[in-house]
């Protein structure tokens, strides 16, 4: 099954990858946020799940509740991941302090993961 949102998951969590290969820890911490986001709004989508607007909250919690808390499609590591990596996005975005190589490395580490996750269930 083809799906878009799955495709910009993937694009953004490579632009993630070269930012961070590059020393470029805020803008990899933003692209991977959005790796995620996409990656979870095709995983809504899959399950019958689609919202006429796209609202971060709302994706968060429809991914969180829905596919992890009561439908157990994901494991429970997954249900805080959007919300503490927008966390991180919006310290990169929205802050005078620097993403860490560290942090960015951890969070880069794990959407990795919960992207393998959905695509497995995504069935691309």
């Amino acid at each position: 099954m083809k799906n878009t949102f799955f495709d910009k998951a993937e694009e953004n969590l490579t632009a993630a990858q070269v930012c961070f290969d590059s020393g470029l820890y805020n803008a990899c911490a933003n692209r991977a946020y959005y790796a995620a986001l996409h990656a979870a709004i095709a995983a809504l989508a899959c399950q019958g799940i689609k919202r006429d607007k796209i609202d971060h909250g709302q994706v968060q919690a429809d991914f969180s509740g829905e596919l992890v808390r009561r439908r157990k499609i994901y494991p429970a590591k997954l249900k805080s991941y959007l919300y503490d990596m927008q966390l991180v996005r919006n310290k990169a975005d929205y802050s005078c302090e620097n993403v860490s190589r560290k942090r960015a490395g951890k969070w880069l580490s794990r959407i990795k993961e919960m992207i393998e996750l959905i695509e497995k269930e995504v069935g691309k």
